[in-house]
């Protein structure tokens, strides 16, 4: 049986590196490579680096750390990384899915809970959850909790193990609050207080109050972690954002949002697709969303009475996840859905954990089970569909070619023109991102501080560039003359400019490793913050 698992999560490997090669690696990704290799050189705690509200500390940037030590500094580490996160994340929710059940109940499981994650959508919903580091990874720790609190027997090294891992997880993201500490705190409370009032005595409920304890103690630890490590000199992260929308914008616009996000997340996203063969494979994962539907309306019906701690959590996280997804800010564009992510791995484990008894009953059996194979026969045919598509060239190839072939030293770009270009080159051409904001020029998220420290480094052109769709290019010619003054030459390189100076432009950006703005007279800046990760 444990052959089956592993040779399963190798074939499952191959595929999601096929296709997460399908997607263009851009900065998004490069950042957290150029993270991992700065820890792999003697930096682990990532001093001077400023990071977004994710930092992926305890996550993501050790695995790329040990793909780094495997594959070296390249492109293909992200692609790699982020197939092993995909099969992760898949492989939790089958054996979660699969809780304590054997034979053919087992078996249909973790079918169910396999089959709605099998094939992402190419794509936008490759970008979403087969790409650079994001809230799909943060899923699998969660995921390995909750295996833990399943397959344990009631313990204290089990809560002080859950403990442990949502600490670690949460430095990595706070989306662990979210999907599983509240979630955890508010079923055990729940647990606790319907005990209570079926009389039962409270010491009989010392394992709930226990793990509900442990959540938050694990929740608090790993925001304590993030602050202990940016005063000690490690990164520091931009704040997150928990503002919530108006009524007004949730419903006229979040709650349309949130809907298609669900459906992108699912693979499942047929509007304003073209009528093909194509579209018609996506709207088979209509099924998917319909079984995955059923599992949480079977779940929550049976919320008040159910014994069982994981489906519940479950439960909680998805309807938790989504319900801060709908007021807060971040619905704002499609690919934005990457912050429900771990709602696709937790209701596939529901619909395995919910489903698979009911379907065995004779009737049911011969109905449903014959078209849920064929379903899932069609979610493999869109699967290797899928993998037929050719691997994408990375972001900005021509530039990162042009500059190996004629190297002028180090340079500086947007976000999306910059270290990207430094990991596909092998680090051979380095462009470090700049924003100009409110008129000022400014490093922007995922930078390190010695890299515009004049002192230390140097920079000797800038690029500009008009951008492509879903990612903003660098077009502030008028700011960086009047910061740099004339360049001493200018080359042309298909949509890229690219300005050289016969100095080091530092000198205008930073001192001594403290960002300082370069401000430009009577010129209207625009916003430092950049979105993330556009489909």
């Amino acid at each position: 049986m444990v052959l089956v698992w592993v040779l399963g999560a190798l074939v499952a490997f191959a595929a999601y590196l096929r296709l997460a090669r399908t997607r263009a690696v851009n900065s998004d990704g490069a950042s957290q490579a150029l993270q991992a290799w700065d820890m792999l050189h003697g930096n682990p705690l990532l001093r001077g680096w400023q990071l977004t509200d994710v930092s992926f500390y305890t996550t993501e940037l050790p695995q790329y750390m040990l793909v780094e030590l495997v594959r070296g500094f390249g492109q293909d580490v992200v692609h790699v990384a982020a197939a092993m996160t995909y099969t992760l994340a898949v492989l939790f929710a089958a054996l979660l899915a699969k809780g304590t059940a054997s034979g053919r109940e087992a078996a249909v499981r973790v079918a169910l809970a396999v089959g709605i994650m099998l094939a992402p959508q190419l794509d936008s919903g490759t970008n979403v959850l087969l790409s650079s580091p994001d809230h799909i990874g943060t899923s699998v720790p969660v995921m390995a909790v909750l295996v833990v609190i399943d397959r344990a027997r009631p313990r204290w090294r089990v809560p002080v193990l859950t403990s442990l891992l949502l600490a670690w997880a949460t430095v990595a993201d706070s989306l662990v609050l979210t999907v599983a500490v509240a979630p955890l705190f508010l079923v055990c409370a729940f647990r606790v207080i319907r005990a209570t009032w079926s009389r039962q005595p409270l010491r009989s409920q010392w394992h709930e109050i226990a793990l509900g304890a442990g959540a938050v103690a694990g929740g608090a630890a790993g925001l304590l972690a993030v602050h202990v490590i940016g005063a000690v000199g490690g990164f520091s992260e931009q704040p997150l954002d928990s503002r919530l929308s108006p009524l007004g914008t949730i419903l006229g616009h979040n709650l349309e949002m949130t809907g298609q996000g669900l459906l992108l997340l699912a693979g499942a996203d047929f509007l304003g697709l073209p009528r093909g063969a194509s579209t018609a494979l996506v709207m088979l994962h209509l099924a998917g969303v319909a079984v995955a539907a059923c599992g949480i309306a079977v779940a929550a019906w049976r919320f008040l009475r159910d014994r069982d701690i994981v489906t519940q959590v479950l439960l909680a996280g998805i309807v938790i996840n989504i319900a801060a997804y709908l007021a807060g800010t971040h619905a704002v564009i499609l690919a934005n859905a990457r912050e429900m992510a771990p709602v696709l791995p937790f209701a596939a484990a529901l619909a395995g954990r919910q489903l698979a008894a009911p379907l065995l009953s004779g009737t049911r059996r011969r109905a449903l089970l014959p078209a849920l194979g064929l379903v899932l026969a069609g979610y493999l045919a869109g699967l290797g569909l899928e993998i037929s598509h050719p691997a994408a060239p990375p972001q900005d190839a021509q530039l990162t070619a042009w500059l190996q072939a004629h190297p002028l030293g180090t340079g500086l770009s947007g976000y999306w023109e910059a270290n990207v270009v430094t990991l596909t080159s092998g680090g051979q051409s380095r462009i470090r991102p700049l924003t100009i904001a409110s008129g000022n020029l400014r490093p922007t998220d995922n930078t390190n501080d010695q890299w515009y420290d004049p002192a230390r480094s140097t920079a000797d052109f800038v690029v500009l560039f008009p951008g492509i769709q879903g990612y903003p290019g660098f077009t502030g010619s008028a700011k960086i003359l009047a910061s740099f003054g004339q360049p001493a030459r200018t080359y042309h390189v298909g949509p890229y400019t690219i300005l050289y100076w016969h100095k080091n432009l530092l000198t205008g950006v930073l001192i001594s490793g403290v960002r300082r703005d370069v401000t430009v007279a009577g010129q209207p800046g625009g916003a430092s913050r950049l979105v993330r990760g556009r489909a």
